[in-house]
Order: structure tokens, then C-alpha cells, then sequence
């Protein structure tokens, strides 16, 4: 048995309007995503990622508040609190509403 806490993360990164706190747990990378309100990809993740959209593949449960996703392809939905959500690379996001949105971020890490 292995424990860990987003307390006390293996990583934090913190982009403007963003804190994003990283556990590793086997073959897994759980980050604990913090988005404040005003927050979108495309303005504080994009000058970093220097790609035209969000090029990473997310696993997400969103804990509180409420997120906008728009794909490259023009599909689109708003998530909110207990949706989980697969959402392939080639997209924006951002914050909707005055309330932070804090989500569970899962992905495999390669063994």
C-alpha cells in the first residue's frame, strides 16, 4: 500500500491564475488543477505551451465550480461539479463564473 496527499505534492507548477499539484502513485500522475476566475488556456497556458491549443489528452473530475471546453473541431460542452470528463488533445478552456474550478486530473504514466 502506497499514500500520498495533495498536501504535501511531488510537484507543484504554478502558470498565472493556475497552481497545478502533482502526486505520482505508481503508474499514474494525479494532479490536483487549480484554475482562478479569468483563467483560459489560451491566454495564460498558450505563451508557455507554444502551440495553437491545449495539446495534452486530460482525464478530469471536477470537484467545484465550472469549466468551458472547446475543441479544435468546433464541439464544445461546460462541466461542472462531479462531471467526469475525457477530453482529447486540440482544445481551449476557461473559467466560467466567479468561482475557481478545482479538478482530479488522471493520466498513465508510460512504465
Amino acid at each position: 500500500m502506497d499514500k500520498k496527499n495533495f498536501s504535501t505534492p511531488d510537484q507543484v507548477m504554478s502558470p498565472p491564475k493556475t497552481k497545478v499539484e502533482v502526486v505520482q502513485m505508481g503508474n499514474l500522475t494525479l494532479m490536483r488543477d487549480t484554475f482562478e476566475p479569468g483563467w483560459k488556456w489560451s491566454e495564460h497556458v498558450k505563451p508557455a505551451a507554444g502551440t495553437n491549443s491545449c495539446q495534452v489528452h486530460h482525464t478530469l473530475c471536477i470537484i467545484s465550480g465550472s469549466l468551458k471546453v472547446v475543441m479544435d473541431d468546433g464541439g464544445q460542452d461546460e462541466v461542472g461539479p462531479g462531471d467526469v470528463v475525457d477530453i482529447p488533445a486540440g482544445h481551449d478552456a476557461w473559467v466560467v463564473g466567479d468561482d475557481a474550478v478545482v479538478a482530479i486530473d488522471v493520466a498513465a504514466s508510460p512504465s
